[in-house]
């Protein structure tokens, strides 16, 4: 199974879920089998016999130097210096990725860039873990299957938001800072479950949510999200300060993106997050003004009747 295929724009809301919800520390192997660059070729090779793997990540005192991988084995065998040490032969120009990342970034990164697994560092910069789409599909279809099974077990329950005050909250949203991007759709997200609203219901509204609140991150000056709940809906509001959206229809176009490189190379701009928002709530507006700032309003109508429980 190609991880290229996990395209979020045909996934379901629960997969979506469960992607926006999981970090890579969530899937990556955090037992890493490593060589020292003293090591020589042959020893990496029965690394990977040993351990049926395919790439060997090379550090020194937790940090990462490089990376050893099956080609590189296979060049040496044909060449005549697998007893030669992996320094002079290990890839160095790496490509990483931390822990704390979505997991979005990782799959956006498998798909761009079809390499076989990833280092992960940690918050100090030394190697903690590999990840391989396979992790990853692993991942995702266990994540899956529970929460399915946790849904039929918990069908019949009876939900009522009935006598609930109405919650407004609004959250500042800061450009570029994709460190901190998530937290408040995680924070309502959460308030949701706490008030016991549907399963479906919240699944909606967490994807809406994060996809308007990534999307001022990426591509506005700032600017703040809210979210209320009433007894009838919830409603999600993003209000940013520029610099305005100037073919709205184009930019509800799947696949249209004005994001930079740099961007792209985060796991972002891949120009579904206003259509997953709007696919995702029952009323969706946008009202902009190239300059002035753009304001998204997404709804999604409470009809408790028959929906499924909270998880």
């Amino acid at each position: 199974m190609d991880i290229a295929k996990l395209d979020q724009s045909g996934s379901s809301l629960l997969t979506l879920e469960i992607i926006f919800t999981l970090k890579i520390r969530d899937v990556m192997c955090s037992d890493v089998v490593s060589a020292a660059k003293t090591d020589t070729l042959r020893h990496v090779q029965n690394l990977m016999k040993v351990h049926s793997i395919s790439g060997v990540p090379i550090a020194e005192n937790g940090r990462l130097q490089g990376l050893i991988s099956v080609d590189n084995i296979l060049r040496a065998l044909d060449f005549g210096y697998i007893d030669d040490t992996v320094e002079a032969y290990m890839t160095r120009n790496l490509m990483v990725l931390e822990e704390q990342m979505p997991l979005s970034f990782a799959i956006s990164w498998f798909e761009k860039y079809r390499f076989g697994r990833f280092p992960v560092i940690d918050k100090n910069d030394k190697l903690c873990g590999i990840v391989t789409s396979r992790d990853i599909i692993a991942k995702l279809l266990s994540e899956l299957n529970r929460k399915v099974e946790k849904i039929e077990s918990e069908r019949s329950t009876a939900v009522t938001t009935a006598g609930q005050q109405k919650y407004f909250k609004e959250f500042p949203v800061t450009k570029y800072d994709f460190k901190n991007g998530g937290a408040a759709s995680n924070e309502f997200r959460n308030e949701l479950k706490k008030r016991g609203l549907p399963a479906n219901i919240i699944r909606k509204i967490a994807i809406a949510c994060y996809e308007l609140e990534i999307n001022m991150v990426a591509h506005s000056e700032g600017g703040t999200l809210s979210c209320i709940i009433d007894k009838d809906r919830i409603e999600i509001v993003a209000k940013d300060c520029g610099p305005g959206i100037g073919d709205i229809e184009q930019a509800m176009t799947v696949g249209f993106s004005t994001a930079s490189e740099w961007i792209r190379s985060l796991g972002f701009g891949a120009g579904l997050g206003l259509p997953n928002a709007k696919r995702s709530c029952d009323e969706f507006t946008i009202r902009s003004q190239l300059g002035l700032g753009t304001v998204v309003k997404g709804t999604v109508f409470l009809n408790l009747k028959g929906q499924e429980p909270a998880q």
